[in-house]
């Protein structure tokens, strides 16, 4: 990526750096002033159907913030849209599903993903985005057991009693409901790289209801065959979920280039149990309400514990809460470009 910032590309393939390189999980957000103009103008959904609004925000926090990779702004559940699920995105309660999947007449009423028909306004932005970027631009999609809890529970959940109750009850059924997401993320990713993203990212953000067992059974072969669709492409590919420390090992061999650790993996473990396979992490978002004599602190300890390892990228252990001070998000970036001059 000649003229691009890659440090990102670079300790995601398990190289050195001169720094850890810095990005955050909802780096466009709800703490953003400017974010918020723009949301008195556009809903959600419309934000990310109009790519140039669209780029607008995926921008905002790499000029902001100086971070080393610009994700893309969407939501897990966009493509879920081309698949013929009615949804609703409801301003802090997340994605609502009109008509939960219960039977297999919802798993046979999922149409196939078609990228290009389906979602042709997120590739768009992805294009336009490219031709303004001097950093590496992060794809992303959330992955089948996420999906598949939404889809089934009706929409965010603490208990997950739906899915699971599925999951146990129509075991057949279950596998071809995440066999049919498996092969539309697939295409949803493929169709993000071809149309400019340098990597990825797939959002587990649910899969720590799951017992070891359970995700062996019932996740971890369609997680396998997710990645496995994706590594002929060649762009690094980062796997994330929460409350996931007891998974991690699983997780780790279903695939991914990149581990990402949420803030209750302590990384030193997680480096002894990974071996040689890059992470990132794992700020606590909180922290990030301190002062910055604790950020500072929290920062430091982060570096120290991976100890100058190489494959490291610099992140939260989840994606930054609505009022928190943009000037905290800034002044991590600043700590970590501190030890570029350093060097």
């Amino acid at each position: 990526m000649e003229g691009v910032n890659d440090l990102i590309l670079q300790a995601a393939r398990g190289g050195p750096t001169s720094r850890p390189p810095v990005w955050f999980m909802r780096q466009a957000g709800r703490y953003q002033k400017e974010y918020q103009e723009i949301r008195r103008r556009y809903t959600l959904p419309e934000i990310v159907q109009n790519p140039e609004a669209c780029a607008e925000v995926t921008l905002l926090p790499v000029k902001q913030l100086g971070v080393d990779a610009a994700i893309l702004f969407a939501d897990i559940t966009t493509p879920l849209y081309g698949m013929g699920v009615e949804l609703d995105l409801v301003e802090g309660k997340g994605p609502v599903i009109h008509r939960p999947i219960r039977d297999s007449k919802g798993v046979e009423a999922l149409r196939p993903l078609e990228p290009e028909e389906a979602v042709p306004f997120v590739l768009e932005t992805i294009r336009l985005l490219k031709r303004e970027l001097e950093v590496p631009l992060i794809g992303f999609a959330g992955a089948p057991f996420t999906l598949a809890s939404y889809l089934i529970e009706g929409g965010p959940s603490r208990q997950f009693k739906e899915v699971k109750a599925f999951m146990y009850r129509e075991e057949a059924l279950w596998h071809q409901l995440l066999e049919k997401l498996t092969q539309a993320m697939a295409r949803y990713l493929k169709a993000q790289v071809e149309a400019g993203a340098d990597l990825l990212q797939v959002f587990d953000s649910w899969v720590g209801a799951l017992s070891p067992a359970d995700y062996r059974r019932y996740v971890k072969p369609h997680m396998a065959r997710l990645f496995q669709e994706l590594r002929p492409l060649g762009v690094p590919v980062i796997h994330f979920g929460v409350g996931t420390m007891g998974l991690l090992k699983e997780m780790q061999e279903a695939g991914g280039d990149v581990m990402g650790l949420d803030h209750h993996t302590p990384l030193p473990w997680a480096r002894e149990a990974l071996g040689q396979t890059p992470i990132q992490g794992n700020l606590d978002p909180v922290v990030l309400f301190a002062p910055k004599e604790v950020i500072r602190r929290e920062v430091e300890r982060i570096l120290a514990e991976n100890a100058g390892r190489p494959g490291h990228i610099f992140n939260l252990g989840h994606g930054i809460l609505p009022g928190t001070p943009v000037e905290h998000v800034r002044y991590v970036v600043e700590l970590l470009k501190e030890k570029e001059e350093a060097a």
